[in-house]
């Protein structure tokens, strides 16, 4: 029979129940979890007096107590079967769906609900969380035993079943520690994985998830909490604009803040879930062997790997005569045989280091600088071992400088990883680079350490410099090695920064990049392959096959005048080039990536061109601009004078541009018959993204100047957010101010643009004036 003693409709108190407990601000986290429970069961234990034969149960996040502000009500009722509880049924749904509020509900027998539950992985799922919550108690109790001696079981067969869903989900959501807005149930490290850990203990293969698992759960369960109520959704994406006010609800911090301790919990949580799948698979192995007619698993022996340490069951453990705290480099040496036999650390032997082993002296001995290195040297078998560590808490132990990186989000889109996992991946990225310098160990140190200043105030690579001026003699480092790692930090950023920025053919690139490494070739190529390493470990939106390019040609022309070579002379045209301007006509050229424009020199003729390039999709890397004179017009300095214009552009969504198509509108635009300007406000308008085109929290767009960076001008750089037509209206501004632009690099990573523009004045000379660069300022930043 169905209760009706409270007062108001059944739907009005439950909804106006949540609506109260919603509005309550000092209820938040694991509070309001609980509250929303007590009020959703109270609520649902009425709807249903204690009856003999059926039970009302809740299943999923209802029956883990995990209830967000818009989650489901996951319920069952259970029946014996022989009578109609129908009317009992409505009874309990109708008033929920008049709350608005979601529904899963079926109604079955335990029979019905044990014969689902082997079918449908989901429903078994679900099942292994139920909780009753009103009727008869035994039926409940009846239909718990029976799923979960179902599921321990079928355990052969539905396991496998479960790792096949796990890994697909794994792949459509990617990973919740290293996503700018990770999905906080389905990402790999989120909530499914603890559902997915219990399921595992309740098959009995491994132990139930312990308190270091469940404090992550209570971080993710605490933000998608707050994230339900602050959106008034069934919101499980972390979206950005959120991410502040959670962490001030949560008592967290700001943003970053929220995004570092959901990071932090999602790779506590994915550790668990690849230990123990690891060992379900192995169990699962072994169980099929035994059931072979006459085959008895094979008695595998303790295999040495190095001093104290030996592979056990396909894991790395420590000797039995180990002894942490005698022997402070076993960790090390724990670490690097794991990466050298590619296998992971036993957590029993992570539990032994992190207990009981002794620091590292002062100075480290050579001994351990050398097995750490061998562990940097493992490349990419390295990473999941220095994972392990840093779970462990061994890896701040070994390294207190590593304690503000980690878990730190990157909030450009164009790194892939946190900041500590990103040192990791560069390190294991310089593993393969290590016969092309004469210095591997460095090179290894250097990619581990090279943005350690991420994690402290200012600027990273001058708090990094600090930093590893303090670390390196403690590594037991000499003196100049020291300075070495020194230098691979303070200039890590080198070679890519002036091979995107600055114009290679300018002798004055070159001297600055001879000077930053004080002539020494070694330095030169350690930077280089750490510039390959970072980049590799950035992403791919970070270092292309461009940007690889010119930090080559920086390296050689660098190391060739390093080996007694002159200084490069500017090039002046190729023949084909100048056989375009002879010709006095407008022609348009198309040579692989490079786009060639002659035509007769006039001002407004830069911003115009790289106005039709952008209208044609084609992204500008570089503009190398250079006019010939007729030497018989001297009256006039622009009579008679054409402007070659060379473009090296990238198509922005894979075609290449038709040359017949381009000149046809270079002509119209430079005859004032194509309105550049308007079609690219209109293109730019198209694209915006919804909120603005500005990223949540971007700086504001501004000028640096450089007056040593180029021969025989003056160097402005811009930073701002890309857009299209960015590149058209700055160099308008320019151009409107009486600047002549002679190069153009053009670099964009993430949607941050940073173009720097080699300009002269009108007389020609560098540009020097105060007042001149204060009115070219306030252009170029109208102009964004």
């Amino acid at each position: 029979m169905v209760a009706t003693s409270e007062i108001g409709p059944p739907a009005q108190t439950l909804r106006a129940g949540r609506s109260a407990l919603l509005g309550r601000a000092d209820l938040v986290g694991g509070p309001l979890r609980d509250a929303l429970t007590e009020h959703y069961d109270r609520w649902l234990a009425d709807r249903l007096t204690v009856t003999d034969g059926v039970a009302l149960i809740a299943v999923g996040g209802l029956g883990r107590r995990e209830t967000a502000p818009w989650s489901d009500l996951d319920l069952v009722l259970l029946h014996r079967g022989g009578r109609d509880v129908a009317a009992l049924a409505d009874a309990i749904w109708y008033p929920i769906w008049d709350a608005k509020l979601s529904l899963d509900h079926s109604v079955r027998t335990v029979a019905e609900a044990v014969a689902v539950a082997r079918s449908d992985l989901r429903a078994a799922l679900g099942l292994l969380d139920l909780r009753h919550l009103a009727g008869d108690p035994a039926l409940t109790g009846l239909l718990r035993e029976s799923v979960l001696a179902g599921w321990r079981a079928d355990a052969a067969r539905r396991l496998p079943e479960l790792r096949e869903a796990t890994a697909a989900r794994w792949d459509s959501h990617g990973e919740l520690a290293f996503l700018l807005e990770p999905d906080l149930k389905e990402s790999r490290g989120g909530l499914r994985d603890v559902h997915a850990l219990h399921a595992l203990a309740a098959a009995q293969f491994v132990e139930a998830p312990g308190s270091v698992v469940g404090a992550a759960r209570d971080v993710l369960l605490d933000v998608r909490g707050e994230l339900h109520r602050r959106s008034g959704r069934p919101l499980d994406r972390l979206v950005a604009q959120e991410q502040a006010g959670i962490g001030a609800a949560l008592g967290i911090g700001d943003a970053n803040d929220l995004l570092r301790a959901v990071n932090d919990a999602g790779r506590v949580i994915a550790f668990a879930a690849d230990t123990a799948w690891r060992r379900v698979t192995a169990e699962l192995e072994s169980r099929k062997r035994r059931r072979l007619p006459g085959r008895r698993p094979p008695v595998v022996p303790r295999r040495p790997l190095a001093d104290g340490v030996v592979e056990q069951d396909g894991e790395v453990v420590l000797a039995r005569d180990a002894d942490p705290w005698a022997d402070p480099v076993l960790v090390l040496r724990a670490g690097c045989a794991a990466a050298r036999a590619r296998l992971p650390l036993a957590p029993h032997a992570l539990d032994r280091l992190a207990t009981e082993s002794a620091p590292l002296p002062t100075p480290w001995p050579a001994s351990a600088r050398d097995t750490f290195v061998d562990l940097l040297g493992a490349g990419r078998a390295a990473v999941p071992v220095l994972e392990a560590l840093d779970r462990a808490g061994l890896l701040v132990r070994l390294l207190p400088e590593w304690e503000p990186v980690r878990s730190l989000p990157q909030r450009n889109p164009v790194h892939r990883f946190t900041v500590d996992r990103h040192l990791i991946e560069a390190a294991a990225n310089a593993a393969e680079l290590t016969r092309t310098v004469s210095r591997p160990d460095l090179l290894l140190i250097g990619a581990l350490f090279h943005d350690i200043g991420k994690g402290l105030p200012g600027d990273h690579t001058d708090a990094g410099v600090r930093v590893v001026r303090a670390l390196g003699p403690r590594l037991g480092l000499s003196y100049g090695d020291a300075a070495t790692l020194v230098a691979l930090v303070q200039y890590h950023l080198l070679l890519p920064d002036t091979a995107t920025r600055r114009d290679l053919d300018d002798p004055v690139t070159i001297r600055s990049v001879m000077d930053a490494v004080a002539g020494s070739r070694d330095l030169l190529d350690l930077l280089h392959a750490l510039s390959i390493a970072d980049g590799l470990a950035t992403g791919p939106a970070a270092w292309s096959d461009w940007k690889a390019g010119l930090v080559g040609q920086l390296v050689d022309r660098t190391a060739s005048v390093l080996s007694g070579s002159p200084l490069p002379i500017q090039p002046a045209l190729t023949a084909d080039q100048r056989a375009l301007a002879d010709a006095g006509t407008v022609a348009v050229r198309v040579d692989g990536e490079a786009v060639v424009v002659a035509a007769p020199d006039e001002p407004g003729l830069l911003s115009r061109t790289a106005g039709v390039l952008a209208l044609h999709q084609l992204d500008v890397r570089s503009a190398t601009i250079a006019t010939v004179r007729d030497a018989g017009s001297t009256a006039d300095p622009l009579a008679g004078a054409m402007a070659v214009n060379v473009f090296q552009v990238t198509p922005r969504f894979g075609r290449g541009p038709d040359p017949a198509l381009l000149r046809a509108d270079v002509v119209r635009v430079l005859s004032g018959h194509l309105p550049v300007t308007e079609r690219l406000a209109a293109k730019e308008q198209a694209y915006a993204p919804a909120g603005g085109s500005a990223a949540v929290g971007s700086p504001p767009p501004w000028v640096l100047w450089f007056d040593d960076a180029a021969t025989d001008a003056t160097v402005l750089e811009l930073r701002a957010a890309d857009a299209v037509g960015l590149l058209h209206r700055v160099t308008g501004a320019l151009e409107q101010c009486g600047l002549d632009v002679r190069t153009a690099r053009v670099s964009t990573l993430g949607g941050a643009a940073v173009d720097a523009f080699y300009v002269v004045g009108p007389d020609g000379s560098p540009v020097t004036d105060a007042a001149l660069r204060q009115k070219v300022e306030a252009a170029v930043l109208a102009a964004v």
